[in-house]
């Protein structure tokens, strides 16, 4: 057995003989994390907090244990709620950053560590800036002084979006039924029906909000639902928009609706969608605002018809869209997209397994063995199972057909990643429910129980 280092055995010495010392609990928590003993740590600070349960720097500490120990919903709990009562500072408030910028909050992200540079300008996470650096736009110079704020001008011409046909349809899409039956009534049904749908004074267009856990095909629908109608498919990504360049995310998003406008009818596909219409409340500089103004205005047809173009948008977290975004005419049809069903997940692995060596595949008995797992945790599982198999394979140069018992060996050691958004999302489904826009997340978690 390794003896322990004299540092941190003359600190739990004197840690015995003053166990309220908060200080002295800080650094005995922090020497073990630098020596690599993260759960030891987790255990001094969780002590200390059965004697002092609301220390900012015991919780703080927590907080870098449980982040070292990948318990990173831990770890944002803590900091978080010390964060919305303004006790975060230094190394805390620069792990909650990390935290954030892990999540879809980059908008966040973005604005806190703005302030954390000018508050802290000699400390430099390179890491973190690669990560944030394409949506800090203005916030990366925060002194409005600063000359590089100030330039306006495009450091190259704009270029045109590209955009698809795509050929899946619903038929491609396991499950999701009710979701599909909303679909076909804003967009199918009166693209189809033009003249009928004019009749009632319905016009051709308008806004659909998908949210629900990571990983359960909301892009893929969203693309099937573009190949239903044959309509031009744009696809945005948020480095599309996002811009340094004062006032050129607002004259980005303008460009993106006038090109929708002139091939329509098209579908415009905004993914994380959070991240750039976030609340403008929570927002302390007025570059963000400014965007999202300029993302209503174009939703609203201020300056041209959005006859015939259709919005997508794609969300984890609807909790946090500017509220503006829900009034009628924008995203008023805000639709769950929760996990498959056993249906679903069924026919999804057949779907993965399409043109692959199988043998008489149950794939009912697999689905029923992974209830709650997405469609991102299924693929997972089918190439775990293929990778399993292609071992077995080279053994002896022989294709060796997939078994269902190869597929259920593959679920052992799965585990649904939609669990830890379900937590997060019955939280605001409980109490931040106006309107009953989060009911279908209650009924779906109280079927499921």
């Amino acid at each position: 057995m390794t003896e322990e280092p004299q540092e941190i055995k003359s600190l739990r010495d004197a840690l015995s003989f003053s166990p309220d010392n908060v200080t002295l609990r800080k650094l005995l928590g922090d020497t073990l994390i630098k020596y690599g003993r993260f759960e030891e740590a987790e255990q001094i600070y969780k002590q200390g907090l059965e004697l002092n349960d609301n220390n900012t720097v015991l919780k703080t500490g927590l907080a870098q244990a449980c982040f070292q120990l990948k318990k990173n919903n831990e770890s944002f709990i803590l900091l978080e709620e010390l964060a919305k009562e303004n006790r975060l500072a230094g190394d805390g408030l620069l792990l909650y950053i990390k935290l954030l910028a892990k999540t879809t909050e980059i908008t966040q992200a973005v604005q806190l560590y703005a302030k954390f540079k000018k508050d802290n300008p000699e400390i430099h996470d390179e890491e973190l800036e690669t990560e944030l650096s394409p949506f800090m736009g203005e916030y990366a110079y925060d002194d409005p002084e600063d000359p590089r704020r100030q330039l306006t001008e495009e450091p190259e011409d704009s270029q045109l979006l590209s955009f698809e046909r795509p050929s899946i349809t619903f038929k491609d899409v396991g499950g999701m039924d009710d979701v599909k039956k909303q679909l076909q009534m804003k967009i199918v049904h009166p693209l189809n029906n033009a003249e009928l749908f004019k009749a009632y004074g319905k016009t051709i267009g308008g806004g659909i909000l998908l949210y629900g856990p990571p990983g359960c095909g909301k892009t893929f629908l969203a693309r099937a639902t573009a190949g239903e109608v044959n309509a031009n498919f744009f696809s945005i990504g948020l480095h599309e928009i996002l811009d340094m360049w004062i006032g050129k995310s607002e004259q980005n998003l303008h460009e993106v609706f006038e090109q929708a406008r002139v091939y329509s009818p098209s579908i415009l596909f905004f993914d994380e969608v959070d991240a750039l219409g976030a609340k403008r409340s929570d927002m302390r500089q007025s570059g963000g605002r400014h965007t999202i103004n300029q993302f209503l205005s174009e939703m609203d047809g201020m300056t041209s018809s959005n006859e015939g173009v259709l919005i997508l948008a794609a969300t984890n977290a609807p909790w946090h869209l500017d509220s503006a975004f829900r009034r009628p005419g924008r995203f008023d049809n805000i639709m769950f997209v929760p996990p498959p069903d056993c249906n679903a997940r069924a026919a999804i692995i057949e779907s993965m397994l399409k043109q692959k060596p199988i043998d008489n595949i149950d794939f009912n008995a697999v689905a029923k063995k992974i209830k709650g797992f997405t469609g991102a945790d299924i693929k997972g599982i089918v190439d775990k199972a293929l990778e399993n198999k292609l071992e077995e394979a080279m053994v002896d140069g022989q294709i060796k057909p997939l078994k269902t018992k190869d597929l259920i060996k593959a679920t052992k050691k799965a585990k649904p990643t939609a669990k830890e958004w379900f937590a997060t999302a019955k939280n605001y489904a409980l109490y931040a429910n106006q309107g009953g826009i989060y009911n279908d997340i209650l009924e779906y978690m109280e079927s499921h129980k």
